[in-house]
């Protein structure tokens, strides 16, 4: 049943008495779940089930739900026993009816939703809006106390335990994962998580590896493994894995023995690991402890139907969702139902009232707030704190003109260190192995190491078991780490590659729902933002080639709702610094944000910056109106826009090329730093007068745009312009070339955007032919020589 004894057995503890609690518990939890699926009355059974006590839409999965019933009830034991301070985390997320039963029982659901009490009337509400149209989710979701993840979060569990885990060393995330989900890439690579976390400050991960054998109609892997290759994997994985057996268990005293004993061995050894790493004698060069993980077997659909119609339903894929159906118009089914409910004897669990009887309430933590649905940790918000910023004068650039040239990235990387010196608790980087590439490191690693907890060798620098910033090539383990950081109260920045941020394209679809729904439940307080940074952006990955060249997650991320999601693509360095400050202080967003790291031209002032950042686009220095050197008090002839850094250079030097072949033109460079800005009929929109304002009335406009042109033309969709719009930008063209080549190649260059400004004019048409002959022979010329020298002429710089 269990490969070992405990060290410490439950009977030391509360005696065979416990196991009253926990069967009574356990039964009244998969009560409830049963409930959810099927009934919409007679939540108790007080009377004979009949038809009409039956929803009309059978919805929900119940196959996983006996697993997470037991082990919520242990784990509630152990909290009660031990006082740990506990988060619990579902992997097997569509098991969404346990969890809203579980924070049912302890009271915290009622706390929550007022109107479905513990008792028959706040059962029967509960059963009846479970996947009900306006009712309550199937999966695990938003609106479960104790909850941070979404049920259709297949792969996170683990690695979001982890990033929960960070700078609290008084906790233990208990992170059930499934056996479906433990197939995905995620949660492989999160098993990874072990060997950056430092027993010394950070709290603990109990991986509970629930094995009931199948996902939807087939197998899985890790179930079906012999014995000895699941141990040695999960062992070369650095855990200690207990075995906990009970697919042949029918005994409830049995079942409860092994299942205690094995969580008592695995909550002595987190000790143990945690109080050697603490004591006098911790050494930060010991080796990385082997973390105590469970592995439970059990029967997938166990407590339910062993068949139906003949069918095997019990500990196959039939039992996965919903495993009697038609229950309504089929009699049989009708009758077996009630046997399958009254087999958990609702009438020892729930009093004449409906309230929960002593056995059960006897296993909940006290206070509400030691229960884990009751933990403040699941709902972050309460506990966050706001970050010490500090100034950003100190690293903003002063001298500021068209000849000065500064690494954006660099500049915000001086200010990043002293925002971590500031924060050294709060505040966690997560960098897919390209802190140094992306220009952060020279500012932060002087103020924190990267967190290593695994043997080092001489050749390594700025490694320590405890930094600031956790490193490793992958993408999933950063945006997890920070999504659970987040989600229990702190702060933090993921930096990537922009065209390998893809790589987390539905992790932020997940997060960006989670967020939505979030809220509409005011219980929900507001998170910390969470921030990506990215940078090697497409515009400088000449050198890596075409597979680096892809700005669409600006796409992706556009889809959401501007009340949760900000793009910004700030143009030089003290934009971005205004930017991340903003990032770092305002709450419950997801900001993504682009800025290269090259050396390049600065517009803005630092309070410049700051009028701009605020108003979400402006009228770049210098650039406004421009005629034979002067400044006018009418709309331009045309309209220069930009978004991103290299568009803004480039947009800039088209200006200098139009006014130098047709000086009598007016032409404004309007750069929009905030994308979404541009979206009609959203609070944070440009109203029609600041569009006015800065893109003139009926003036044509040509924009050069840092992505995809098909999403500025979506944006600019409903808003007044009436001249026309002509968009530049990336159109899937590229290779290992040079930086003005990739200009040239997607038609964005600077003698390109002069060509279209001069083509939206009016204007002579013999002096419009002999300036576009013009352009075309210098692009020609610009082309001729990189394709030459190799290099791209320096007079472009």
């Amino acid at each position: 049943m269990t490969d070992s004894g405990a060290l410490t057995t439950i009977t030391e503890h509360a005696g065979k008495d416990a196991f009253v609690s926990l069967d009574a518990w356990w039964r009244a939890a998969t009560y409830l779940s049963v409930g959810q699926i099927y009934l919409r009355d007679n939540p108790l059974l007080r009377r004979p089930l009949e038809p009409e006590h039956i929803k009309p839409r059978l919805l929900g999965h119940f196959g996983t739900v006996p697993g997470l019933t037991l082990l919520y009830a242990h784990l509630n034991r152990v909290i009660a026993e031990r006082g740990t301070e506990m988060l619990f985390i579902a992997g097997p997320g569509h098991g969404g009816p346990a969890m809203n039963a579980v924070s049912w029982l302890e009271g915290t659901w009622s706390a929550t939703y007022p109107d479905m009490p513990r008792s028959e009337d706040g059962m029967r509400e509960l059963f009846s809006r479970f996947s009900a149209p306006g009712g309550i989710p199937s999966h695990t979701s938003p609106h479960v106390p104790g909850s941070i993840q979404e049920g259709g979060e297949l792969g996170y569990s683990l690695v979001h335990a982890y990033g929960a885990a960070l700078d609290d060393p008084d906790l233990v995330v208990a992170c059930v994962i499934g056996d479906g989900e433990a197939e995905t890439a995620a949660l492989s690579a999160s098993w990874q998580s072990a060997a950056f976390l430092d027993p010394r400050t950070d709290g603990a991960v109990l991986p509970i590896l629930h094995l009931n054998g199948w996902k939807i109609d087939n197998p899985t892997v890790m179930d079906r493994m012999p014995e000895q290759q699941l141990r040695d994997l999960v062992s070369g994985h650095g855990h200690d894995p207990i075995i906990v057996d009970l697919r042949d268990a029918t005994d409830p005293i049995e079942i409860h023995s092994v299942m205690a004993h094995a969580m008592d061995r695995a909550f002595d050894l987190i000790a143990q690991i945690q109080r050697r790493a603490r004591s006098a004698g911790g050494s930060e060069s010991e080796q990385a402890p082997r973390w105590p993980m469970i592995v439970l077997r059990s029967r997938k659909g166990w407590t339910g139907p062993e068949e139906v119609d003949g069918e095997p339903v019990e500990g196959t894929w039939r039992s996965h969702q919903v495993p009697l159906e038609d229950v309504a118009s089929s009699p049989d089914r009708l009758a077996q139902l009630e046997r399958w409910l009254r087999s958990y004897r609702p009438d020892e669990l729930f009093d004449e009232r409906g309230v929960p009887t002593r056995e059960v309430r006897d296993l909940v933590p006290e206070p509400m707030g030691a229960t884990m649905s009751g933990t403040s940790r699941a709902n972050g918000g309460l506990r966050r704190r706001d970050l010490v910023t500090p100034e950003l004068a100190g690293e903003a650039v002063e001298n500021v003109d068209r000849a000065s040239n500064e690494s954006a990235t660099t500049v915000f990387g001086e200010w990043l260190g002293e925002l971590v010196r500031a924060n050294p608790r709060d505040l966690r980087i997560f960098a897919a192995d390209e802190l140094r590439s992306n220009r952060l490191a020279q500012g932060v690693l002087p103020a924190t190491p990267k967190q290593w907890n695994q043997q080092q060798r001489g050749v390594d620098e700025d490694l320590a078991s405890r930094g600031r910033v956790m490193e490793v090539l992958s993408e999933h383990l950063c945006q997890g780490w920070l999504e659970g950081y987040v989600l229990t109260g702190r702060h933090g920045l993921f930096t990537s590659y922009e065209a390998f941020v893809h790589v987390v394209d539905s992790m932020f679809n997940q997060y960006a729902k989670w967020l939505e729904a979030a809220a509409t439940y005011p219980w929900r307080a507001e998170l910390a933002s969470f921030t990506y940074l990215l940078s090697s952006h497409v515009w400088r990955q000449d050198h890596n080639g075409f597979t680096h060249q892809d700005p669409g997650f600006l796409d992706l991320a556009a889809r959401k709702s501007s009340d949760i999601v900000r793009l910004s693509l700030p143009p030089d360095a003290n934009t971005l610094l205004v930017t991340m400050e903003r990032a770092f202080t305002e709450p419950g967003r997801i900001n993504v944000v682009v800025a290269g790291k090259q050396p390049e031209k600065q517009w803005f002032s630092l309070d410049a910056a700051r009028r701009v950042v605020a108003d979400g686009a402006g009228i770049l220095p210098g650039a406004a109106d421009a005629a034979n050197g002067t400044d006018g008090d009418h709309d331009p002839d045309v309209v220069l826009a930009c978004s991103g850094d290299v568009p803004t250079q480039e947009a800039d030097a088209a200006r200098e090329l139009v006014l130098e072949l047709a000086p009598s033109l007016r032409i404004r460079v309007v750069t929009v730093i905030d994308l979404l800005r541009l979206r009609a009929g959203e609070p944070q929109s440009l109203d029609d007068e600041a569009f006015a304002t800065l893109f003139g009335e009926g003036v044509p406009i040509v924009f050069a745009f840092h992505g995809y042109p098909h999403l500025i033309k979506e944006l600019l969709f409903d808003l007044p312009v009436t001249a026309g719009v002509s968009v530049r930008g990336y159109q899937e063209r590229g290779s290992t070339t040079t930086p003005f080549d990739m200009l040239l190649q997607n038609e964005i260059d600077r003698f390109t955007l002069a060509a279209d400004v001069l083509n939206r004019c009016r204007m002579d048409e013999d002096e419009r032919a002999e300036a576009l002959a013009v352009l075309a022979n210098r692009r020609e010329q610009a082309a001729n020589h990189l394709h030459r020298f190799g290099v791209d002429d320096p007079a472009l710089a």
